[in-house]
């Protein structure tokens, strides 16, 4: 019986540190009307996707705000995503169809903003990842980028076709 439970409590640690380690990486958030604004920095080697943003009640219109820093030219901020309405009691959208909802994918360096909606609840999902492709140099590592060699099933060079002389018998003794 002791060997059983040995046996089970390995399996079982096996399994917690298999799903501590493949975790899901997204994260989820809600915010109520009296919460303050959510705030979510970006670095410059990451990237933020959104695959969720809804809104239950209000009769605003939610939106996700992002902020690139050192972007005077566009007033410092633009909206890139409004939320999807899952609740049409109330507000203009009261007699629309469902809605479908988006996502977007946001690169570093940047701040998105979230500010709460009076009367509703958000629900946000989103997940940061590191962008692969700068190898989190963040433009001051001085690494140049690698060569990825390309085959081809193709050979480089294509023989062009050349006539091919045709010889005619010529008669003998004549």
């Amino acid at each position: 019986m002791k060997m059983l439970a040995m046996r089970c409590l390995v399996a079982l640690s096996l399994l917690v540190a298999a799903s501590v380690a493949f975790a899901n990486p997204f994260k989820s958030k809600i915010i109520q009307s009296t919460d303050s604004a959510l705030e979510i920095t970006v670095p410059s080697d990451h990237f933020m996707k959104i695959t969720n943003f809804t809104q239950d009640g209000g009769t605003d219109r939610a939106v996700v705000e992002v902020v690139l820093p050192g972007d005077t030219e566009n007033g410092g901020s633009t909206n890139v995503l409004t939320a999807t309405r899952i609740d049409f009691s109330t507000g203009a959208n009261a007699q629309n169809a469902p809605e479908i909802g988006n996502r977007v994918t946001i690169a570093g360096p940047a701040i998105v903003k979230i500010r709460p909606i009076v009367g509703a609840k958000l629900f946000i999902s989103y997940k940061k990842e590191r962008d692969e492709g700068s190898e989190g140099g963040g433009g001051g590592g001085g690494g140049s980028p690698t060569a990825i060699p390309i085959f081809s099933p193709t050979p480089g060079v294509t023989p062009t076709p050349t006539a091919t002389p045709f010889i005619f018998p010529t008669p003998f003794g004549g």
